[in-house]
């Protein structure tokens, strides 16, 4: 019978430290997983909702100025230096158009 004891983890997503307690690991080795997790609770639960809205991943996101009407906004990806970023409002505007 293996012997378990406390882990301290680091979350892949925030950075933080976590502890994956005795009780997890032996939850995950009755359900057969062999790898510990690589996120803290709070990002899983982020992560799963983000997935129930419909999303595909966890994407944090990144504020930025609207090239086109600068208002502050916030967008799932990191800009690339040179390419205009723009507000929803502006971004509609601009593909309908």
């Amino acid at each position: 019978m293996t012997e378990f004891s406390d882990k301290t983890l680091v979350c892949r997503d925030c950075g933080k430290e976590f502890i994956f307690s005795v009780g997890e690991q032996e939850f995950y080795k009755d359900k057969g997983f062999e790898n510990d997790p690589v996120r803290c609770p709070e990002c899983r639960t982020a992560r799963k909702h983000a997935k129930v809205k419909g999303k595909k991943s966890f994407e944090p996101l990144v504020e930025v100025t609207c090239d086109s009407c600068k208002a502050v906004t916030k967008v799932p990806f990191k800009p690339t230096q040179g390419k205009p970023v723009y507000c929803r409002d502006c971004y509609e505007k601009m593909k309908n158009s």
